[in-house]
């Protein structure tokens, strides 16, 4: 009897030390295959956990290529009168055309072009003028802390989309001039984080350690902490690149950003103010709008599952 419960115990023992540990959204991986992994193959692996977030990637990346290639794929210059005024869709021109015969289809693709340069420059823009901010705010403290703070304070006092729209009217509109009105309003919330986190890095042994041993600022700044603050602002920049281009969308709506001939879903939408195009001429107002809300919940998701897979104190493996 006290052979054979030996036995088990011995087996038991076997079967704990080589059985695979099953993480969620892992099967089947080995303990040694998770303590070996890099950070990026921990990050990836936590996104591709985000079913959505990937198709979402997908659905970006496709669309991005589309505009991308729009020159190549479009069977007609987006100004360009091709046929009759408002026709419905129809094997020439697959979303019929708009008010003065251009090919809606065409005008579709280029018009994704810009409302995602509007988005991508704006956040770039913002992130960067933030970023800058954040760090000198964090870092050095005091009167710059001071300063930088109460002037950021200032901008977020105003209501965004107020200020927005008043930036918008003093400026003559055209693209440019709405990518800098978005970059340069859009800043404050990453100057807010980054100085957060700088806050707290500045106070951890290896920040002590670099001052101490002479290191120049620019090291320290761009070389020990920038990088640490990467993963929120990256995720933050995601809800900046939506609502950069649902402003963009707006403004032109009403007029204010985009401007004709040049196409973009939002003055795209422009001309479905009418009853008329709205109950009878769908084909005009459907696909610009279904494309924004599309590309913004995409993008959202997406920052969503970045959130999740960057957070380096997940509980989730």
């Amino acid at each position: 009897m006290g052979k054979k419960r030996e036995r088990i115990e011995k087996k038991m023992a076997k079967k704990i030390k080589y059985e695979k540990t099953v993480i969620e959204g892992v099967k089947d991986m080995p303990v040694k295959d998770i303590a070996s992994e890099s950070y990026f193959q921990t990050v990836l692996r936590r996104f591709k956990r985000h079913h959505l977030a990937v198709a979402s990637l997908a659905v970006v990346a496709v669309l991005g290529g589309t505009a991308l290639l729009a020159p190549v794929i479009a069977p007609y210059q987006p100004d360009e009168i091709v046929g009759t005024f408002s026709g419905a869709p129809c094997k020439e021109f697959w979303l019929g055309t708009d008010q003065i015969g251009r090919d809606v289809f065409s005008r579709l693709l280029y018009a994704m072009r810009i409302s995602l340069l509007v988005g991508i420059m704006a956040t770039l823009i913002s992130t960067v003028v933030g970023v800058a901010l954040g760090l000198l705010a964090g870092y050095f403290g005091g009167a710059a802390d001071m300063i930088i703070m109460r002037f950021t304070d200032v901008v977020m006092s105003f209501p965004y989309i107020l200020l927005v729209l008043v930036a918008a009217a003093v400026f003559k509109p055209g693209l440019w001039n709405i990518i800098l009105i978005l970059g340069f309003v859009d800043w404050p919330g990453i100057a807010r984080l980054v100085r957060g986190n700088v806050l707290n890095l500045r106070e951890t042994n290896f920040i002590k350690g670099n001052i101490i041993a002479g290191m120049p600022v620019g090291h320290i700044l761009f070389s020990e902490i920038l990088p640490n603050t990467v993963a929120p602002i990256l995720v933050y920049a995601t809800s900046v690149l939506a609502l950069s281009m649902l402003d963009e969308a707006a403004l032109s709506f009403l007029g204010l950003g985009v401007q004709p001939p040049a196409a973009s879903l939002g003055n795209m939408l422009n001309g479905a103010q009418s009853l008329t195009v709205l109950t009878k001429q769908p084909w005009l107002w459907i696909p610009p709008g279904l494309l924004i809300v599309v590309l913004v919940m995409a993008i959202n998701f997406i920052g969503d599952a970045l959130r999740d897979a960057l957070d380096p104190n997940s509980g989730r493996a």
